[in-house]
């Protein structure tokens, strides 16, 4: 059983929900063209996240088990479009830099992943806990790749000029083929520097979360059952 600390500290490196879990990609590398789109959309996307946490956490044992998903997606719609609105208020301009995938954090597996996974099995202290961990780690993730690309790709950071490099840009950077390589360098470098120990998931009838509602221990008993 973590203590708290651990829990906060697992959503920053060794389950990273960008570089270690891959999750949350399409906004990633839509987003980490500019530091401060990937900062708002770190931010928007850790609000919601801590806040469907908590409430789904907190009512855990009143949501039943067969109609759940449809229930964490109504909540995380109804943080997303709060969140939007305020953003859409007192940071148009962020809005408009955000475009769609601000809306898009309903459907955000990093999100959708926690609240099945997490905040519908534990309290509601420790799913804060959790959520705070994933929303930093993401964030970071962000910013990092945000960094890279922006000074390399426009020679600016936050919309500041930096000297050289602000007339010998690389292009490429801020388009697709850049994303895709800071992505896949970024996550070489973090599974070095974790040894290659980032969290490794089961995805047979163990890992599944609906494993209990189906009946079946092990997925040998489907493939008796088959024969």
């Amino acid at each position: 059983m973590m203590n708290k600390r651990q829990n906060f500290l697992k959503g920053i490196v060794k389950e990273n929900p960008v570089l270690i879990l891959v999750l949350g990609t399409c906004p990633t590398l839509a987003v980490s063209t500019s530091v401060t789109s990937a900062l708002g959309m770190g931010a928007a996307a850790t609000i919601v996240l801590l806040c469907s946490n908590i409430v789904i956490s907190a009512l855990r044992r009143v949501i039943p088990d067969k109609v759940r998903i449809p229930c964490y997606i109504v909540l995380i719609a109804g943080f997303v479009t709060m969140v939007q609105m305020l953003v859409k208020a007192f940071a148009p301009a962020l809005d408009d830099a955000l475009g769609i995938y601000l809306p898009l954090i309903v459907v955000n597996c990093i999100i959708l992943g926690r609240a099945e996974m997490f905040a519908s099995k534990n309290k509601v202290i420790d799913s804060a806990v959790d959520a705070l961990g994933m929303g930093v780690g993401f964030t970071l993730a962000l910013l990092l790749m945000a960094t890279i690309r922006e000074i390399l790709g426009n020679g600016t950071w936050m919309g500041m000029e930096i000297p050289v490099l602000a007339d010998n840009n690389i292009s490429i950077m801020t388009m697709a083929p850049g994303g895709f390589l800071v992505f896949g360098i970024l996550m070489a470098v973090v599974n070095k520097l974790t040894g290659g120990k980032g969290s490794k998931k089961s995805f047979g009838c163990a890992g599944c979360p609906s494993a209990e509602l189906c009946g079946k221990a092990s997925c040998e008993d489907k493939d008796k059952e088959a024969q």
